[in-house]
């Protein structure tokens, strides 16, 4: 389920506080979940009304903090970690997205958006795990299958992709004690 089935597929969610609220008890309140485990919400990055409603609205086991090792971008994972902390919401660990890309033609490896040591500081500092890096890679991300294009961890469930989902999901389970 998404806020994108909510509008017309072209249109984008620019939507104020109040109408973000709503449409998130909405979605944690009216959408028949089943039996689930375990529910993952998606949501932007750093701070503000849906982490805040969220946090209000259901006991939270955890929150993952996914982000890329760019500045600007772990500035914004320091807040949601300072946000979640000050909830008092357990920090399940930080992913690195997009840590390294290498070269399909010579396999250099790069690091586009900077050093791994900088994410792994932030998480020295802010007392979380650093759990892992998710490459900047087309292989990881989604495959083309009998003319459409599908997730890698569904096109490939052996592949490298698979795998690397699967780690985290197991070491993300047990940390809320699923495993």
């Amino acid at each position: 389920m998404s806020m994108g089935y909510l509008v017309p597929e072209e249109s984008p969610v620019v939507w104020r506080g109040p109408m973000v609220m709503k449409a998130v008890q909405q979605l944690l309140h009216e959408v028949d979940w089943g039996g689930i485990d375990v529910l993952v919400l998606d949501l932007p990055p750093g701070t503000g009304d849906t982490q805040l409603t969220i946090s209000q609205q259901v006991v939270l086991d955890g929150a993952l903090i996914v982000s890329t090792p760019h500045t600007l971008a772990l500035k914004d994972a320091q807040k949601g970690i300072a946000t979640f902390q000050k909830l008092d919401v357990p920090i399940l660990g930080l992913i690195q997205n997009m840590s390294l890309y290498t070269c399909p033609h010579c396999s250099t490896p790069s690091h586009v958006f900077g050093s791994a040591a900088r994410t792994r500081k932030l998480c020295s500092d802010s007392g979380i795990e650093f759990l892992g890096d998710v490459p900047l890679d087309p292989d990881v991300v989604e495959k083309e299958v009998d003319g459409g294009v599908r997730p890698a961890v569904v096109a490939e469930p052996e592949g490298k992709g698979a795998g690397i989902f699967r780690a985290f999901a197991e070491r993300i389970a047990a940390g809320v004690g699923l495993a």
